[in-house]
């Protein structure tokens, strides 16, 4: 946390694409917040960001192969008093849910204006959990049991995805080299997090899940 009263907000970003680093290394410092280091990768990220000391992370979801929701449990145990505000694309309330699930302070999407991030990272500062006018918008929609939907672990996240591409249970055991006993056992630790009844309900919400990723701008 920022413990030094009159010092600039030191800001680490982790998003893969070099061009939004640039632009945020250029919004933020306008505003007086510096961007202490930067990577494009959770593997870089977590290497670099204890020597950067930064007052927060700002992390986006989708880091190549990588999710960002590993980075945010990671940060999460590694520097506890640093908050984490997401800075995404997706604006499904399955990401925006196990965002926070996963450690996030905030969240903000990338279509939003660019005032909103600033606004985003004063309240994480001040403490107060920040939810942005469209991830707000999404976790209206959902009830309150699902609100406290367990993070998925990056397996369960891999399973999960295959699921909503269409894959059946084999051809998932395949693609992941297990056997299907060991994807049923994923099926079910999922269905358990979400609170979700019956493979139907679950086929259902990774295939809109997936239709909603496939359709945000990549920004």
């Amino acid at each position: 946390m920022k413990d030094r009263p009159g010092a600039a907000v030191r800001l680490f970003v982790v998003d893969d694409h070099p061009v939004v680093r640039e632009g945020l290394r250029l919004l933020l410092e306008q505003q007086g917040i510096v961007v202490c280091g930067e990577a494009g990768d959770a593997t870089t990220a977590l290497a670099a960001i204890p020597a950067a000391s930064p007052d927060l992370v700002l992390v986006d979801l989708s880091l190549g192969q990588e999710s960002g929701l590993g980075l945010l449990r990671a940060v999460a145990g590694l520097l506890p008093r640093v908050p984490r505000l997401v800075y995404s694309m997706h604006e499904d309330a399955f990401h925006v849910q196990q965002a926070f699930a996963a450690g996030a302070s905030g969240y903000v999407t990338k279509r939003e204006i660019s005032g909103l991030l600033a606004l985003a990272i004063a309240e994480v500062l001040a403490g107060r959990r920040y939810a942005s006018p469209r991830a707000e918008a999404v976790l209206g929609t959902v009830t309150a049991e699902a609100r406290l939907a367990e993070p998925l672990s990056p397996r369960e996240l891999e399973v999960y995805r295959l699921l909503g591409e269409g894959y059946s249970a084999p051809g998932i055991a395949a693609e992941l080299g297990v056997s299907r006993r060991t994807v049923d056992s994923y099926f079910a630790r999922i269905l358990e997090k979400l609170h979700l009844h019956g493979m139907e309900a679950l086929r259902r919400r990774a295939a809109v899940d997936r239709d909603r990723e496939q359709l945000a701008p990549d920004v």
